[in-house]
């Protein structure tokens, strides 16, 4: 490099080029099974790694869900002990509902429907009176609701 090249660069060493990627970030929502959900890579292009990265999203969801409506803290527990389950019930569910919401910048149509779904399902089995023979107690579960 001659001294004219560094004086025009000010100084500096001309930039690295970057490999490339194949894997194209969409910014709009598609249709597809080459999606990039949470790591690199992954699925990648095979459709049994993008059908387990759906069913990953979907159990997540219900997860959530649960979580949300779940009773775990036994009554009489001390209020030490039921502060430190509560607070890792909601950390595990922060957690969960963020990697969803991470899984959902994919902007893939399946993982969408698949997030939706996983939070239907797992509403549908936590959360409403379907499955609960009398009316809910004041207190349904340990958990305050998820605000946004």
């Amino acid at each position: 490099m001659n001294d004219t090249h560094k004086h025009e660069m000010g100084g500096m060493a001309p930039p690295q080029t970057m490999p490339r990627h194949k894997m194209m970030m969409h910014m709009t929502f598609f249709w597809g099974k080459n999606a990039l959900v949470l790591f690199k890579g992954w699925p990648g292009t095979s459709t049994g790694m993008y059908a387990l990265a759906l069913v990953f999203v979907f159990a997540m969801g219900i997860l959530v869900e649960w979580l949300s409506h779940s009773r775990l803290i036994k009554p009489g527990t001390g209020n030490v002990a039921a502060g430190i389950i509560q607070t890792f019930m909601h950390t595990i569910r922060v957690g969960l509902a963020n990697l969803v919401m991470l899984a959902l910048m994919s902007f893939n149509v399946g993982v969408f429907l698949a997030a939706v779904a996983g939070h239907s399902l797992g509403f549908l089995l936590f959360g409403s009176r379907v499955f609960h023979k009398s009316a809910p107690p004041p207190k349904t579960n340990d958990l305050p609701p998820m605000s946004c």
